[in-house]
């Protein structure tokens, strides 16, 4: 924090639309080394209640602008080492607001490779350059002075040989110069297209490219998933792809700068200038540009993968229910296990779908006593190999004998890796890889969150192009989803496996393993004040971790509620005031109901009695929410899985069907309906609502059950589009689905309440008659995402009236 002054913190909240305030308390409260979730939820009063991505947000600008003070002042002590620094340009550098700025006042000064300009500076021309450039008024003749210059012994045997070198040190300092260069970059961004051709159109290898032979587009209309295909194309060698600019207004604004009419030898300095650019500008800017698309389209396909992987983990847990799990497979056969009300494996088998008529009724009827003898009515299907084939023998079961079994598909997505896994090895010593693999698939359906985490979230296949993006890139960013999942939800200390409680604050892997060493030497943890007897938690982890590890039927009735232990005396003031107590199915009063106890709770004057008890009114607030709702899972709010009791074949569809699924990806063309057919349907974005939609995760998430309608069926490619507009209600506007998952604390004592109508029923193959449709759920307002520089600067494309706005208000400020 010592290298940012107060411009530093003005700068970052007027990027933010924050106060100053708020970005020097979260910057003193990180680097103080608390953890983004502490300080979301138990940091508000300090924070002004900022949420979780502003505080990201400030973290990366804060790191951002201490990386350009650091690059700055290394810039500044190499020029200065050379004897070259001037008042002026050490004025430019430490005024420069982007590494870009610097980097073109440092080029100049940087040392260079073996260069044509090098030789030519090696063969002594560089000061007829000079006197060239600064339009030395007795140099009347260049040509007569270049011939008094020749020296065969020097590679020098002609005057054009010396002219030559002249304009390739011109065309070098003209590459060089850092007005120039940003003028460029800026016209680049304007005018820039790329042109694509194929290779070898032909080839089976190049037909997903097809659509991009003889292909152009500007870079400022271009979207992520094309630039993204675009290098995938590219490094496969299908496409060859060449940045163009418009080489006119180029020449244009390079005479405009240089004053080329107005120099001595103007026309000697144009060809140079048309050299430096056509060699030198234009070729670093195509790198660069490509560079900084790919990274933009890297960063918005993690941005997908992120928002993909939280409403995924964030599915709603399935409690006290026993499950069959299938793991689907011709050759080797369907793995089958069953598995009890806590995910406990009862019993394992192996079925097959190949063979005879006999073999097929045998199969039937093994699982038929599986779910018979272990009182389940429920079985996962994993999503792979086999999976239809395996849904038809499950849906012949439930007409032909269990018409009471349901079933539904879970995407299997990293079970194979993490089947192979050192945690899983350690957690199913017994089991081979196959069955772990099974088990898995069951527990994702039993509690996703708890059963994701072990799987690094890179092979959780809920991305766009997530194999072309930079791994650490990737990694990073979903490790950051998945520690905002786990202590959005909270952990049960007594029962969480090391790969949850690695991922709490403050907890890392090798404090998680020993909590569970210890729970395994000692029994259960009673209170969360003996987590301090774990080796390695003090205080300070024990503060960062505590409110998030909740225990249940403990010796401190608080320690199930998501208040922090510095916060127990306030709370128990609470509690002695209204007369209540905790108890294990809730908040309870002496001859009263837990709703009169709420009642009372909500009839507090949080202001007064901040006062009194002598904490912050946010901090109370918070207080009285989790005595409303003790014990609450926050996932519980959400809608839930969809089950089934028949298969749709693609031949039962016809357009216009109502059909209802489940969304198992969003990208940003639209997004994947699983409907109950072998491949998912696709609802493009333009059929997501008869409103403007600007990005699919605005109206639908991973795991959101949807109604839509069939648009169009392709045959041949067994493709199927469908619509989310009713088309029977021409006036019928859906609104837009929020995220399940807020960015900040929410108060759990009003959570969303959902909406009272429920969606159209679907086709009986698609959902069964007796499943109700989840009443929808609902996000808190997301804050306006900053404008980029270029976006403020007119170099990018504004996206809607909301960055219109923030243009202007950006201007005026």
């Amino acid at each position: 924090m010592d290298t940012l002054t107060a411009i530093d913190f003005d700068r970052i909240a007027k990027e933010l639309n924050l106060n100053r305030s708020q970005v020097e308390s979260a910057t003193t409260l990180l680097d103080e080394g608390n953890t983004i979730p502490f300080v979301t939820r138990y940091r508000k009063e300090r924070t002004g209640h900022l949420d979780e991505e502003q505080l990201r947000l400030i973290e990366q600008r804060v790191t951002a602008l201490r990386q350009l003070k650091e690059r700055a002042l290394t810039i500044t002590r190499l020029i200065e080492s050379q004897g070259k620094l001037t008042p002026e340009l050490r004025r430019e550098i430490e005024n420069a607001d982007s590494t870009k700025r610097l980097e073109d006042l440092y080029l100049p000064f940087r040392p260079k490779k073996r260069s044509r300009a090098s030789m030519a500076r090696d063969r002594g021309l560089e000061p007829l350059a000079d006197r060239v450039w600064q339009g030395d008024p007795s140099l009347t003749n260049l040509e007569a002075t270049a011939a008094g210059m020749v020296a065969p012994d020097k590679e020098l045997p002609t005057s054009a040989d010396v002219l030559q070198g002249v304009a390739d040190l011109i065309a070098e300092r003209i590459g060089d110069d850092a007005e120039l260069r940003s003028a460029c970059r800026e016209l680049s961004w304007q005018t820039g297209k790329l042109t694509v051709t194929g290779s070898d159109a032909e080839s089976e290898k190049a037909q997903p490219y097809r659509d991009y032979f003889n292909y152009q587009e500007a870079i400022s209309r271009m979207p992520p998933h094309r630039i993204l295909a675009l290098n995938r194309g590219e490094k496969e060698s299908i496409l060859r792809v060449k940045f163009v600019w418009d080489d006119e207004r180029a020449s244009g604004i390079t005479a405009d700068l240089l004053r080329i009419n107005q120099r001595p030898h103007g026309p000697f300095i144009r060809e140079c200038a048309q050299d430096a650019l056509s060699r030198l500008i234009h070729p670093s800017l195509d790198r660069e540009v490509r560079r900084e698309l790919t990274e933009r389209a890297e960063t918005h396909a993690v941005q997908v993968f992120a928002k993909n992987l939280r409403n995924l983990l964030l599915q709603p847990p399935l409690r006290g229910k026993r499950v069959l799990a299938i793991d689907p497979g011709f050759r080797t056969g369907c793995k089958v296990a069953v598995l009890d009300e806590i995910g406990t494996c009862l019993v394992t088998d192996v079925v097959y779908l190949t063979g005879s008529a006999d073999k097929r009724v045998a199969t039937k009827q093994k699982l038929v006593e599986l779910l018979q003898q272990h009182n389940t009515r429920l079985i996962v299907l994993g999503n792979g190999t086999a999976c239809r084939e395996s849904e038809e023998l499950v849906s012949e079961i439930i007409s032909e004998t269990l018409p009471d079994l349901q079933y539904t598909i879970v995407n299997e997505a990293g079970a194979s890796i993490y089947s192979t896994s050192t945690v899983a090895r350690e957690e199913f010593p017994n089991f081979d890889a196959t069955i772990r693999g099974t088990i898995s698939i069951g527990r994702r359906l039993q509690d996703p969150l708890s059963e994701l985490v072990k799987i690094e979230p890179q092979h959780i296949g809920v991305g766009m192009y997530q194999h072309d993006l930079t791994p650490k890139l990737l990694k990073e960013s979903l490790e950051s989803v998945v520690e905002s999942c786990v202590n959005y939800v909270g952990v049960d200390l007594n029962t969480a496996s090391p790969a949850l409680l690695s991922r709490v604050s403050g907890l890392n892997q090798l404090t998680a393993r020993r909590v569970v060493e210890w729970r395994e030497r000692h029994g259960r943890f009673q209170t969360r004040q003996q987590i301090k007897d774990v080796a390695g938690i003090g205080d300070a982890t024990f503060t960062q971790a505590a409110g998030f590890l909740k225990i249940t039927g403990g010796d401190e009735p608080l320690d199930q509620t998501w208040i922090h232990p510095e916060s127990y005396p306030a709370a128990k003031q609470i509690l002695t005031k209204l007369q209540l107590r905790i108890a294990d199915d809730g908040l309870q009063i002496d001859g009263g109901a837990e709703n009169t106890a709420r009642e009372r709770l909500a009839a507090l004057n949080v202001d007064t009695l901040a006062t009194e008890i002598g904490v912050g009114v946010i901090t109370l607030q918070d207080i009285v929410d989790a005595l409303a709702r003790p014990g609450r899972d926050p996932r519980t709010d959400l809608q839930g899985h969809v089950f089934k009791q028949g298969i749709l074949k693609l031949e039962d569809l016809a357009p216009g069907m109502e059909v209802r699924g489940t969304v198992l990806n969003v990208v940003d063309f639209g997004v994947f309906v699983d409907i109950g057919l072998k491949d998912s349907g696709l609802v493009h974005i333009s059929q997501m609502s008869r409103n403007y939609v600007r990005s699919p995760h605005d109206v639908a998430a991973v795991g959101d059950v949807v109604t839509a309608w069939v648009l169009q069926i392709d045959s041949e490619r067994r493709r199927v589009s469908l619509t989310m507009i009713n088309p029977a209600i021409p006036q019928e506007k859906p609104a837009p689905r929020q995220s399940p998952a807020p960015k900040s604390a929410q108060s759990v004592a009003s959570p969303a309440k959902p909406t009272s109508s429920e969606r159209p029923k679907a086709v009986a193959a698609a959902a069964p008659a007796s499943t109700r449709p989840a009443p929808e759920r609902q996000r808190p307002t997301q804050p306006a995402v900053p404008l980029s520089d270029d976006k403020n600067a007119g170099r990018e494309p504004l996206r809607g009236f909301d960055e219109l706005k923030q243009m202007w208000q950006h201007k005026k400020g």
